[in-house]
């Protein structure tokens, strides 16, 4: 895993210290400072309560429209990933939207040495860093947010949004390929994941091979197959070892999909049309889901309680505004299509 560069450290570092010398909170004005990404994209470093592993931070990017606009979109990104899609965000801003990110704790521009990247024993650890970026949000003056979420990032934000039901701070929900089920065989779901779970009670620490194979992140990465520009240090190819604690986390989130989730605000599920398999590189990987199975998707979704649409998408992958350009701009034009009826 590649070293940050000097530049990010020392941004995190003044980020910190400025951050605790002004003492910021949600509902206080914060200070943002230039972004890795240039291109007028700005960072703020949000110090949170302490935890297991010591100290937490979320980390906001933005860019705003350049009329002013009372609607905003704040993209969570997935397992493995940070916010770094330059692309997807000056479509929202194209559309009138103030484009906001987090970097979840443990995550990306969020990460501390002191941590295991992506670590967590519970997804609802990820709330307060929403609830955090969306009061500023609306601090700012966008009252219409669209929440949206990619993968465990979508996974993360159905459960949020049945968490805060009736007291929303945003006005419809849109999920990217969520991670609604456990991308493993039938028998090790059966067996395998149970004593996982089981012993991260006690053992959350205890780490384990994902097992994920590198071919989907050089599908997408320029230096390999793809056309995205990244950094490897906060998105390799193959994603560090998770724990049975983030087993658990991430286990008990599904079953709390299966079980129902009551969201009041609409809701647009999109995923591939298909999902892939391939043990070595082919242009294959460019047409469908090479992580999740999609029909689980599908049918997971189904389990929200309340207005939401589900939509297949051909030729998508897993990321589906990281695919092909004529792809892409379909999904686009099905999210702007369904956000003008319900985000007005």
């Amino acid at each position: 895993m590649e070293n940050l560069s000097a530049y990010s450290m020392k941004r995190r570092f003044i980020c910190l210290i400025l951050t605790c010398l002004t003492g910021l909170a949600a509902q206080a004005q914060v200070t943002y400072f230039a972004d890795m990404l240039g291109k007028g994209f700005k960072q703020a470093t949000i110090i949170q309560p302490s935890d297991y592993e010591g100290s937490v931070t979320c980390t906001i990017i933005k860019k705003s429209t350049p009329e002013k606009s009372n609607k905003a979109v704040l993209y969570v990104h997935g397992f493995n990933d940070y916010f770094f899609q330059e692309e997807m965000a000056e479509r929202f801003i194209k559309e009138g939207y103030n484009f906001y990110a987090v970097d979840l704790r443990k995550y990306g521009r969020s990460w501390l040495p002191s941590q295991k990247f992506n670590n967590v024993r519970d997804l609802s650890e990820y709330f307060a860093d929403i609830d955090t970026t969306l009061s500023i949000i609306k601090s700012e003056g966008s009252d219409k947010v669209l929440l949206s979420g990619h993968s465990l990032g979508g996974l993360i934000v159905s459960l949020y949004a049945d968490a805060r039901n009736g007291k929303e701070l945003f006005d419809a929900v849109l999920l990217n390929s969520p991670f609604f089920d456990m991308p493993v065989k039938s028998g090790l779901k059966k067996t395998a994941l149970p004593l996982i779970v089981k012993r991260a009670e006690k053992h959350p620490e205890t780490s384990i091979d994902a097992g994920l194979s590198p071919l989907y992140g050089e599908s997408l990465h320029k230096d390999a197959h793809g056309e995205w520009s990244y950094s490897l240090g906060y998105k390799p190819h193959i994603a560090p070892p998770v724990n049975f604690g983030w087993m658990r986390a991430v286990h008990l989130g599904q079953v709390k999909v299966s079980q129902g989730l009551q969201i009041s605000k609409p809701v647009l599920v999109l995923h591939s049309a298909k999902s892939i398999d391939e043990k070595k590189w082919s242009d294959i990987m460019f047409t469908g889901d090479a992580v999740l199975n999609v029909t689980e998707i599908a049918l997971q979704a189904q389990n929200i309680v309340g207005q939401y649409s589900i939509q297949a998408v051909q030729g998508g992958m897993h990321d589906l505004i990281l695919s092909k350009k004529p792809v892409r701009e379909e999904v686009y034009s099905t999210i702007f299509n369904w956000a003008k009826r319900v985000v007005k």
